[in-house]
């Protein structure tokens, strides 16, 4: 084993590893790797003492949950609570040390050497714990108890609940399923930075939450463009004071606008460095980075950047044949240069919460991304409290990417079955609007995608009618189009009853979904199935040109990106290797631009 003086990395900015990318420490150790495990089939070892350590007899591979084939464990069978135990060594500083998990499903307890160290519910976003106090020299001990019953009463996304797989709902997942580490911080430290992007008066507002102090602090925060400097800012923050704020001014005589905008054209990126001190010591040193960008409705319009932006989407699941919803940095990597190299400008990323390396890799690349909140599968209180909790730290995570463009929070009015016309499934889905139009106004918000909607920034349409002379007869009137039921395969209302279109900007969030590659019974897509990758591409150019010839609607999603288990619709396979010649769909997908482009 090693200790924390062998094993703290040094971060870069080229790290791959680093598993918060717009938060970076330089010294932080990697947790990922092979864990002692167990199933509590009996729910058992609490009562018997298993956090204290040294009970487990198998192995698993973090951060695979245990149904993958990469958890080494590979078991599909139901286990509703598990245990994971690591060791490590560690020489005992003046330092703090955060304990941060960024996704485990579903309900956690955390014990350091005996000691509770705290418990999270939720099974998509981040979390962390500081467990300073509980090290000590030399061997330590972290037990974690996790327990996933994949209740319809909780944010499932896409996970069956029931015994098998069906329609399009998958296998399950339970436990750590991605990356858990640990970092050395001073007592005195940034806990969390949110950046705004003020493009209309070329500034940067900054909110920072700062550690307990007992006496003043100073913080500066430095911005760089491609390591030229551009400006430098910094507040006093009085004693145990928890939070501050500064407005940094981002122009630079380089720029040909006064800023450097990032858009799909040009993601352009600033570089931040905040540092934390006083007139004798520097306590906290965090590397960011963040996008100037604006993203508004005017009228039936979107502007990005003030200027009218025309999305082209592709739905990404974020499946993978050996390892369900974990990834690599290479493969999310490889799957979004694909999505760039396929011409299309952004990702909805559909019924799962993204790896925060997901997100950077989208800021850098230059591709707009909906987050998405994974729903539950029935309407209760439970239900309700979990989603709206699990939804507030949704938003904390995506808030400084400026890829995200969008929040959508529920999906085709699952776990609100009958919101068309009761009024407190329609009243949830307005207070999860209006909850997160309060943590971040900067954004645009979708109640509940694909039909049945309440209130909303924008009407997005589901519809997988595979007859584009149909489908370009049901989009000819926009009057009967928006206050009605366009699409043949759903045959849903687009507003719920009480609600009616206000002139917000129209996207067709899905559609497409045909399938090809696969003829097993179990496998499935939208409409007939084609004979040949000629005929699928054939369907998609009619498909996407009736939507792209509708002047009224702003943008579109097409269903998927990859073969996903059961469902063969994927333009990428299993694999996630081309289907189809990339350039035949970058051709379908460049039929529509948007906007004045500088070359």
């Amino acid at each position: 084993m090693l200790d924390n003086t062998q094993m703290l990395k040094k971060s870069s900015s080229q790290s791959i590893d680093y598993p918060r990318p717009q938060f970076k420490r330089s010294e932080w150790i990697d947790l990922n790797g092979s864990w002692k495990f167990q199933f509590d089939d009996d729910d058992m070892g609490e009562k018997n003492g298993w956090f204290k350590g040294d009970i487990l007899q198998e192995n698993i591979q973090v951060p695979y949950a245990y149904q993958s084939k990469l958890s080494g464990v590979n078991d599909q069978s139901d286990h509703n609570v598990v245990w994971y135990e690591k060791s490590f060594e560690w020489k005992v500083t003046d330092k703090e040390a955060y304990l941060h998990f960024e996704a485990v499903d579903y309900y956690s307890k955390v014990w350091v050497n005996g000691q509770f160290a705290g418990e999270h519910e939720g099974g998509h976003t981040p979390f962390s714990f500081l467990i300073g106090s509980m090290l000590q020299e030399g061997e330590n001990t972290i037990v974690i108890r996790v327990m996933d019953d994949h209740s319809v009463e909780q944010p499932l996304g896409k996970q069956s609940w029931k015994s098998e797989n069906f329609l399009c709902w998958y296998t399950k997942t339970t436990g750590i399923w991605q990356s858990v580490w640990l970092e050395e911080v001073s007592q005195t430290h940034i806990e969390e930075i949110k950046m705004t992007p003020k493009i209309e008066n070329a500034s940067l507002e900054v909110v920072a939450n700062i550690s307990a102090h007992e006496n003043p602090v100073y913080l500066e925060a430095e911005v760089y463009f491609k390591d030229e400097w551009i400006h430098a800012s910094g507040v006093w923050i009085k004693a145990n004071a928890k939070s501050a704020e500064l407005t940094l001014d981002v122009q630079s005589d380089e720029a040909d606008f006064r800023v450097f905008y990032w858009s799909p054209d040009r993601p352009d990126l600033y570089d931040i460095r905040f540092t934390l001190k006083d007139r004798k010591h520097v306590y906290d040193e965090v590397e960011s980075y963040f996008g100037m960008r604006s993203i508004e409705v005017k009228g039936d319009r979107i502007l990005l950047n003030r200027e009218t932006f025309y999305q082209k989407l592709i739905l990404d699941q974020g499946y993978y044949q050996d390892s369900l919803m974990t990834a690599t940095y290479d493969q999310m990597e490889s799957d979004l240069k694909k999505v760039k190299e396929m011409g299309f400008n952004g990702v909805r990323r559909h019924q799962t919460i993204a790896d925060r390396r997901y997100m950077y890799l989208c800021d850098q690349l230059g591709l707009v991304m909906w987050a998405e909140m994974p729903s539950s599968f029935h309407f209760s209180n439970t239900a309700m409290i979990r989603t709206m909790n699990e939804a507030r730290q949704l938003v904390n995570k995506h808030f400084n990417h400026p890829s995200v463009i969008i929040y959508t929070l529920m999906n085709e009015s699952w776990g609100v079955n009958e919101i068309f016309h009761r009024k407190d499934q329609q009243n949830f889905v307005n207070a999860l609007y209006f909850q997160t139009k309060a943590l971040d106004p900067t954004r645009l918000v979708v109640g509940n995608d694909g039909w049945e909607h309440t209130l909303t920034d924008l009407l997005t349409v589901h519809d997988y009618n595979s007859d584009d002379v149909s489908m370009k007869n049901n989009y000819r009137c926009k009057d009967d189009f928006v206050n009605g039921s366009p699409s043949m395969t759903s045959l849903k209302q687009n507003y719920a009853q009480g609600y009616q279109y206000q002139g917000e900007p129209v996207l067709v969030s899905e559609y497409g979904g045909i399938a090809y590659g696969s003829q097993s019974k179990n496998d499935w897509g939208y409409g007939s199935r084609p004979e040949s990758s000629e005929e699928v591409l054939l369907r998609l150019k009619q498909l996407t040109t009736v939507i792209t010839e509708t002047a009224f609607i702003q943008g579109y999603c097409y269903t998927q990106l990859t073969d996903v288990e059961q469902e063969v619709n994927g333009l990428l396979d299993h694999n996630h290797e081309y289907k189809f010649d990339p350039k035949k769909i970058k051709e379908i997908v460049s039929q529509k631009s948007s906007g004045f482009l500088f070359e």
